[in-house]
């Protein structure tokens, strides 16, 4: 599969390429990241193909959105597509902290607000950090943080603007796949355009296959999917490796090594296997991968491309890694 190859967006009419690059590490996550490492780190996402690129407010308090800004500055709007997110303004002495953020900016932090005046706000911020006009993709981040406000007055404010022009596309960035599911039922019509799924559906959780996949299939609602390296275990699953996990449980540390085994036994990386899974689901339009470093873009990018062979897939399925009934890419 091709780094560059655009698909549209559900039913929207903006196109996407089918690897993004997530900017959460960008804006310190468990590390810092100067500010010449974001950028030629965005530099080398672009050289490869890449021109889908997420950030949000609360990434770094700010910062993975002016460092995306700052990346992006002189390149043509209308050749990439920016997703940023709602449900956190950052503000002076702001008290919604989160402990994984590298030293964050001094004197603010996340205040959570789901109201129509505070998405109108975090979107204003938004585009003056990231000296924007307008916004491809918004998505309301973490809805299940204030379900009522979040499926009421801020999919309100979304809809507005996505009514007048000054955004592209209306979305929800979730972890829970039920979260997402429940909220396409509840929104007022005609609802969300896409959907960011994260770490809920890759090889070690297919959870959002249960609900949520299917619904966005038969509503034309485009998937973009997270998290496919389960926080790192199927990137690097040795104790003390960066997988935020401090304990891994024995029945998810059994899944890692029995995917890890079939993978060398079928001379396929693992992150390739990863990488590519999602894509077997119609509704799933791109990946989005986090990275602080070129060099991991360009890994990115070249296990995008593996060859990955359908006797790969049909042995994860005889080992009982995946169930019959589970969507595999095509060869």
């Amino acid at each position: 599969m091709r780094v560059d190859e655009a698909v549209p967006l559900g039913r929207t009419g903006l196109r996407v390429t089918r690897l993004g690059l997530g900017l959460a590490s960008l804006g310190g996550l468990f590390a810092p990241v100067s500010d010449r490492d974001a950028a030629l780190t965005v530099d080398r996402a672009w050289d490869v193909g890449v021109r889908l690129f997420d950030t949000a407010p609360v990434y770094g308090y700010g910062r993975s959105e002016r460092r995306a800004g700052a990346a992006l500055a002189g390149r043509p709007a209308g050749q990439y597509t920016l997703c940023t997110k709602v449900g956190r303004v950052i503000v002076p002495g702001g008290t919604d902290t989160q402990p994984f953020w590298a030293d964050p900016p001094p004197g603010v932090g996340p205040r959570r607000d789901y109201s129509y005046a505070g998405v109108m706000r975090s979107v204003e911020d938004s585009l003056e950090r990231l000296g924007l006009d307008r916004i491809d993709v918004l998505h309301v981040h973490d809805p299940d943080e204030d379900f009522p406000a979040a499926v009421s007055d801020a999919y309100r404010a979304l809809a507005e603007l996505r009514a007048r022009g000054a955004v592209g596309a209306v979305s929800i960035g979730v972890n829970h796949a039920p979260v997402a599911a429940r909220y396409l039922r509840e929104v007022a019509a005609p609802g969300p355009d896409c959907v960011m799924l994260a770490g809920r559906y890759n090889l070690l959780d297919r959870s959002g296959l249960d609900e949520l996949l299917p619904l966005c299939a038969a509503r034309g609602v485009a998937v973009m999917v997270a998290g496919v390296y389960q926080s790192g275990l199927l990137a690097d699953p040795r104790p003390g490796a960066p997988h935020g996990y401090s304990t891994v449980p024995g029945d998810l540390a059994g899944r890692v090594a029995a995917w890890h085994a079939l993978c060398r036994d079928h001379g396929v990386p693992p992150t390739a296997a990863a990488v590519q899974f999602p894509f077997g689901h119609a509704a799933v339009t791109s990946v989005v991968v986090g990275a602080r470093t070129p060099d991991e873009v360009e890994d990115t990018a070249r296990m995008l491309a593996h060859p990955v062979p359908p006797a790969f897939w049909a042995a994860a399925r005889a080992a009982g890694l995946l169930p019959p009934g589970v969507p595999v890419p095509a060869s």
